[in-house]
């Protein structure tokens, strides 16, 4: 095979919808080459989920990956638009070979993408997707043409937004409910506007919904997980008790407190973090936080005896790192958190439910609860770089960095590295003082610029 061009990048393919790779055409050839891989022997028929957000682009792709699936042999169930990990969780449920997303997560509706979920519900491993990628690239598959009763079909799933429901519901304790909660939910205009206000109102709660109109252009648009002012002034504006945002696809949980002040994700992993050790549940006594996350919390479980490993930034890098040390609960800023006792995958209604949980549980509201971390002062340059080399390899900017560090000590930390989609250096720094770790990332940064800007 010949060397195959690069589709895949850190979360599936995605790009502008209906230009490469993000055409009909390719989406065809990704379905083609999925069933073949997941298509381990001619003996059964063998099927692959595919559900989707509210993006209008979602039904070109959709009506392509399933001609190219069923053009393979393999059988296509339709979900329509649910959230990304109820895929992963429908694929499990129902014994599937594979399952795909067409989403592009927190980006705005001109995008999208394409994610595969194995058949145990994980993203795919880099070796899986390099094998599909030689695959289009090879044109091996074109002589693979199933014929007469050998072609697939596609049917839908009428009962999989039921199904994942109730997946959620038993996340939460049995015999607890949400009676006497007000809480603030927008849902993005995404692939949660339906499941979301269920789940939370079946629960017992007063839910007031933000952002569950979708029109196929407006997903994320100043909405969701990315624009947590929503619900803050909705927190204010309605005196609830708090606020959840879930981004377009429905794996990323930011919230409001009852103070209206944003909980993100670092807040998130240290307020389950320390709840799960108190109850002897967390695994190893130890969690996975990406190197993006905030200092303050290596500081909190620290302070709480818990052990914190650090994976690259992306939620499959998180589980990645997470099955490695065998732990049970891993996350990123952005709302990604996985708690593997429950899912695969990052699921922000399985988020939203476990800090209600630890609310119920202990009494405490979560302007309380998030007061386990204090978050340091965090400054993010991005400096256009016109190449990449690596970062080890640019000696003043590595004397800056050092420089920086020995000021910092203990109480801080520097990071440099680049954008994995964009010709970007990103320049981190975390310290006390908000006012001097301005300084600190500005001084890196101008190294940044005087070698590759």
């Amino acid at each position: 095979m010949k060397k195959p061009p690069k589709l895949f990048g850190t979360d599936g393919v995605r790009g502008v919808a209906n230009t490469e790779p993000m055409t009909a055409e390719t989406a065809l050839k990704l379905g083609r080459a999925a069933a073949h891989v997941f298509k381990r022997d001619d003996q059964r028929r063998h099927r692959i989920v595919i559900g989707k957000d509210t993006r209008l682009s979602g039904y070109m792709l959709e009506n392509a990956l399933v001609a190219g699936i069923c053009s393979m042999g393999v059988d296509a169930l339709l979900l329509g638009p649910l959230p990304t990990p109820a895929v992963a969780f429908i694929t499990r449920s129902l014994r599937a070979d594979a399952g795909v997303m067409l989403s592009a997560s927190h980006n705005p509706y001109m995008d999208n993408g394409i994610k595969f979920f194995s058949n145990d519900g994980f993203k795919l491993p880099d070796e899986l997707e390099c094998q599909m990628e030689a695959y289009i690239a090879s044109g091996e598959l074109d002589s693979i043409r199933p014929t007469a009763a050998g072609v697939g079909k596609a049917y839908r799933i009428d009962d999989a937004l039921g199904r994942y429901i109730e997946f959620i519901k038993n996340s939460f304790p049995k015999g607890m409910t949400l009676d006497g909660l007000k809480i603030v939910l927008d849902v993005a205009n995404g692939a949660p506007y339906k499941v979301a206000p269920r789940i939370f109102t079946e629960l017992g709660a007063e839910v007031v919904v933000y952002s569950d109109e979708p029109n196929g252009m407006n997903i994320n648009d100043h909405c969701g997980a990315l624009y947590p002012e929503v619900i803050r002034k909705g927190v204010i504006d309605h005196r609830a008790d708090l606020g959840i945002s879930l981004d377009g696809d429905g794996d990323r949980c930011i919230m409001a407190d009852d103070d209206a002040t944003v909980v993100d994700g670092d807040d998130i992993l240290a307020i389950a973090a320390a709840d799960m050790k108190a109850k002897g549940l967390l695994t190893k006594n130890a969690v996975v936080a990406t190197v993006m996350s905030n200092f303050g919390l290596v500081r909190a479980m620290q302070q709480a005896g818990i052990e914190l490993h650090r994976s690259k930034v992306g939620d499959r890098y998180v589980i990645e790192a997470m099955l490695a040390h065998g732990v049970n609960l891993g996350g990123e800023q952005s709302g990604h958190i996985i708690f593997s006792d429950y899912t695969t995958t990052g699921d922000g209604l399985i988020t939203a439910l476990q800090v209600l949980r630890v609310v119920r549980e202990t009494g405490r509201k979560l302007s309380d609860l998030r007061r386990v971390m204090r978050r340091y002062p965090q400054v993010l340059v991005n400096v256009p770089v016109r190449d990449k080399p690596p970062v080890e390899s640019l000696d003043g900017v590595q004397a800056a960095v050092r420089a920086v560090e020995q000021i910092l000590g203990e109480e801080g930390r520097v990071l440099v590295r680049y954008s994995g989609t964009e010709y970007l250096a990103r320049v981190m720094v975390e310290g006390r003082e908000e006012r001097e770790v301005k300084e600190h990332a500005e001084r890196i940064a101008d190294a940044v610029r005087a070698a590759i800007g």
